[in-house]
Formats: structure tokens, sequence, C-alpha cells
């Protein structure tokens, strides 16, 4: 019986490629003053480019583009500030979000998130989201000390909502440190497809989180291999 569901946040819960979008466009109309010698749709296929899906800190981004760029109206510290305090006003959640998550509430599941990154950034964009109040557990990995796909970190969330393993889903959209992390701590892993990646090994693969509930559904009338 699954007792609780335990998601990733960026690609999964959030859509990070279409917020990313939605913050450089407005950043650079916001600071038009001081990039508006860039045309707009170079500076934010740069941007995208730079950020490389998120595995590149801002810092490094924002470094470059002021260097190729030749910015001199504002620095990179200064624009990485603002993406700090700004990208959580540009969050933009996947289909069907609060939706899965009431219904799993419905049924008194545990739930919990494991993201990696920046723990106050992650916070505020959680909370942005509207979806804080769902979670029993969030452990971001800032200041859990341990990233994914560390098993120490799934291992944690599950002792924090008191389950098992066997009792337990991780939804994710990384092949590697989703499903299979998940998997390897005795999880049942389920992808949410993602094309920029290789399919992986999953338990389970969805298009959408309203496949989620049904999913829980389909588990308790099949038998998984004992890992």
């Amino acid at each position: 019986m699954i007792k609780a569901a335990i998601f990733d946040l960026d690609g999964t819960l959030l859509d990070r490629d279409k917020s990313v979008a939605r913050f450089i466009n407005n950043q650079y109309d916001r600071l038009h003053k001081c990039v508006g010698h860039i045309p707009k749709e170079k500076f934010v296929t740069r941007f995208i480019e730079l950020d490389s899906r998120g595995y590149v800190w801002k810092d490094k981004v924002y470094q470059q583009l002021v260097n190729e760029f030749e910015i001199t109206g504002t620095t990179w510290g200064e624009l990485l500030q603002d993406y700090i305090d700004q990208f959580q006003n540009s969050c933009v959640p996947f289909p069907n979000l609060i939706e899965m998550l009431e219904e799993l509430k419905g049924r008194h599941m545990k739930l919990g998130m494991i993201t990696n990154g920046y723990g106050q950034f992650q916070m505020d964009n959680i909370k942005a989201l509207g979806i804080e109040k769902y979670f029993d557990t969030i452990l971001v990995s800032e200041w859990e000390g341990i990233r994914k796909p560390d098993l120490q970190i799934f291992n944690r969330a599950l002792k924090q909502l008191n389950v098992s393993p066997n009792e337990s889903i991780f939804v994710g959209d990384h092949p590697v440190n989703d499903v299979e992390a998940a998997k390897s701590a005795g999880m049942i892993g389920i992808w949410k497809k993602d094309a920029h990646w290789s399919i992986p090994e999953a338990d389970y693969i969805i298009d959408d989180l309203a496949e989620v509930p049904t999913i829980i559904d389909t588990i308790g009338t099949e038998s998984l291999p004992v890992r």
C-alpha cells in the first residue's frame, strides 16, 4: 500500500523552462536601460543557453553575459540579485498540479519534496506556486548538506514521513538524480517525461501530473519486483 508520495520540484512540479523564459523576458524589460543595446531575442536566447536548464548557477551566467555583451549599466552581481529576488514572480506550474495534490491529500497520503538548489530561493518558488501547505516535509539540498542522487537525502525524507521505501513513490524528471536514485533507495520511481533526457528504467512513466493518483491505484493491484 502506498502511503507517501515524494516529488522533485524543477521540471516536475514547476515548469522551469517556461518560468525561465518568462523571467528573462521580464528582466530584459525591467532593466532595459542597462541591456537595451542588446537585441532582446539575443539576450534571452543566450541566457537560456548559459543557464543549461538550471545546472549552471546564475553567478557564472551573468558574469558571462556581462562580458559577452559588454554590459556597463549594471553589474553581474546586481543582475544575480535581481534573479534571486524576482524569479519567484515568474513561476509557472505544470498543469493539474493543485488538483493532483488536493486529490492525494484527500486520500490522507503523506507528501514530501526533495529538491536540489539554494534553500531560500527554492522555498520562495514553492510558496509562489502556492503548494507549501500540502507538504509534510520539504528537503532542499543546500539546507540538508546533501544533494540528489545521494541516497541519504531520500532516506532522510522517508524517515521524516515515517514510511518505508516500498510504501513510497518518487516522481521526478531527471533519469539519474530522481528515478534511478529513488529506485536505489527502494522506492517506486516514476518518471515525468522530459524530452531533454533519455528514457530511464522507471517503474512508471507519466506525461501529466494528473496521472499520479491513477498510478497509485495501479500499484495497489500490481506486484513490483522486490528491490
